[in-house]
């Protein structure tokens, strides 16, 4: 239990960056949907679908393959200088080749006359794949403090510089034009538009890597070819893993314009709306990222340890994992005709995406959880196996659904294809896990939980018309406790208080 403590404190820690960070980039949404219509906030919310692809592509598997061989060569600061001149190294090949090709690339992803934000994601891109490198190290050392501190630095840098860009500047050019107008006419000013979103993350990124140079500069920059060698031959696997995972997370945002090529305007604005409404949801894609930061070190440092106890913890950071998902589920259900204000009425028909769309990011957490059966017994493939199926399962379904539904609600197709295809992967994550490293997963207790958030649920809804607003609200809150007082007397989970009383 003294492993399940330490992943907890260090999910809350790390939480705190991922959690708070993306809730107060989350704020930003309501500026860019009233600043900017469903299609230009489209081109927002399409873009960063790509450059999501592009991290995965230019970090190749190398943060999990560092962890790996941090945790199991003797020397991990040869693995981590290795790992960082590597990833240092494709980076900024991957800057020189964007600049160059700059057009044809621009072209093929449908937005030709708009070079110039593709190549400012291009390079924040690149500058946060060689950033990640430090951030794992910071994970390895459990420095979450300071990685914590970094990343909060990067989401408030961002939000100001947005605020600054978006809203300062025009009102300074009207009254004090000289403070802005040396850097803002010449960029384009105010009709440069969703542009400054991308030039406020392009500055945040390089502030941050200039954060991170005590880490750059730990140790002198180089390879060693016998373990880089190794280390690709590792993560190699996981590259394939980590492009159709993501890729398929982001599969319809990127399907829509093509699907949709002789209605451009009208393709973009679904973008818009479901990419708006989807921030909603993004708490549990939140509480996920939380968790992968803290999961990926403890479950490799859990593997040195011998006898039933490392089974055990493993079972566990399941079974809590699934508890507070629910939790958060609940929360956001009750909560959304509040949450719903956060982004403009104009987007409001794309609120049913929520609710399908928090069940696939639940699903894709546990099949995260589940993917440390390949990655303790080496069998990376198999996540490579299991990605390219979600790959194809999101691929089809996007094509078969989103058509189907058409214009203007096409997006529930890519909302109801993540769910089916994060489902079908877990599935089968969790049988050949049963073959290949079995754990005694609590099923039947994971099953009650989710049946009792299940009638949770249905019975908050239902109740939706019986009372006042004040009134329903106070009832869904009296649920939600009554599923904590229900997981904690079943989990016999320890409170403070009453430990201490014990002691007197």
């Amino acid at each position: 239990m003294a492993g399940i403590k330490s992943l907890a404190k260090e999910t809350a820690v790390y939480g705190l960056s991922s959690i708070v960070g993306r809730f107060l980039n989350w704020c930003l949404v309501p500026l860019y949907v009233y600043l900017f219509p469903t299609e230009e906030y489209g081109i927002v919310s399409y873009l960063y679908s790509f450059t999501a692809v592009m991290l995965v592509i230019l970090n190749y598997g190398m943060e999990t393959g560092f962890f790996r061989f941090a945790n199991k060569e003797p020397d991990p600061d040869k693995v981590y200088a290795t790992s960082l001149t590597s990833v240092g190294t494709t980076s900024l090949l991957f800057i020189i080749l964007l600049t160059l090709f700059l057009s044809p690339v621009s072209e093929l992803i449908l937005l030709p006359h708009h070079s110039l934000y593709v190549w400012l994601l291009g390079v924040t891109v690149a500058v946060d794949a060689f950033s990640n490198i430090p951030f794992a190290y910071l994970r390895y050392r459990k420095k979450a403090l300071r990685f914590a501190g970094i990343k909060l630095l990067n989401i408030a840098l961002n939000i100001a510089l947005n605020l600054f860009f978006l809203l300062c500047c025009p009102a300074l050019m009207k009254h004090f034009p000289g403070l802005v107008s040396w850097f803002y006419e010449p960029a384009g000013g105010e009709s440069f538009g969703i542009g400054w979103i991308f030039v406020a993350n392009l500055i945040s990124s390089l502030i941050v890597m200039a954060c991170l140079l005590p880490e750059i500069r730990k140790n002198r920059f180089g390879i060693e070819g016998r373990l880089l060698r190794k280390m690709l031959a590792y993560s190699w696997p996981l590259l394939i893993l980590g492009v159709a995972g993501i890729m398929s997370q982001n599969m319809g945002q990127m399907l829509i314009p093509y699907i949709f090529k002789g209605s451009e305007e009208a393709a973009r604005s679904m973008v818009g709306i479901y990419g708006a409404n989807i921030k909603i949801a993004i708490v549990m894609v939140m509480f996920t990222q939380a968790f992968r930061y803290a999961y990926e070190p403890f479950i490799f440092a859990q593997a040195k340890n011998d006898g039933e106890s490392r089974r055990l913890a493993y079972c566990d950071a399941m079974k809590f994992f699934l508890i507070f998902g629910l939790f958060i589920f609940l929360g956001v259900m009750f909560f959304l005709p509040i949450l719903k204000h956060f982004i403009s009425p104009s987007y409001w028909p794309g609120l049913r995406v929520v609710p399908v769309m928090m069940l696939a990011e639940l699903c894709f957490g546990i099949f995260f959880n589940l993917s440390m059966w390949y990655k303790l017994t080496d069998r990376t493939q198999w996540g490579m196996y299991l990605s390219l199926l979600c790959f194809v399962l999101m691929l089809g379904l996007n094509l078969l659904l989103v058509p189907a539904i058409g214009i203007p609600n096409g997006y529930m197709g890519a909302a109801w294809a993540a769910l089916i295809s994060y489902f079908t992967v877990m599935t089968v994550s969790y049988f050949l896990g049963r073959k290949y490293y079995p754990l005694p997963y609590q099923l039947g207790r994971m099953g009650l939980y989710i049946l009792f958030a299940g009638a949770l649920y249905y019975a908050g809804m239902y109740i939706d018309t019986l009372f006042p607003v004040w009134l329903l609200y106070a009832v869904r809150v009296i649920f939600l406790c009554i599923y904590i007082g229900t997981v904690i007397i079943a989990e016999r989970i320890p409170l403070p208080g009453i430990r201490r009383a014990k002691r007197q």
